[in-house]
């Protein structure tokens, strides 16, 4: 069978290796971004919610998709929303 030499090549034990794969990620878009929400407010727990693990630990911006701005604006939301007890501080 005829190889495509750009895309395999042979070892030295004879194994066929593949070329690396470019891999191109979506970028996350951000809830707040996508609804519009400038304010966040601490009073809004099913936004807040929806910005905490299940173990009750604060999302990361990696995985949420929002701005360093709006992560510290979440942040601060959250944690007076746990002070207040509207939202627990962990799930147990």
């Amino acid at each position: 069978m005829p190889r495509n030499s750009e895309f395999e090549s042979d070892d030295r034990n004879g194994k066929t290796q593949r070329a690396p794969r470019t891999a191109t990620r979506r970028r996350r878009v951000s809830r707040l971004s996508a609804e519009k929400i400038d304010y966040v407010d601490y009073k809004d727990m099913k936004l807040l919610q929806s910005f905490i693990a299940e173990n009750g630990k604060i999302m990361p911006r990696r995985l949420t998709g929002v701005t360093a701005w709006q992560q510290r604006k979440l942040s601060e939301a959250i944690k007076r929303a746990r002070s207040l007890a509207l939202l627990p501080y962990t799930k147990y």
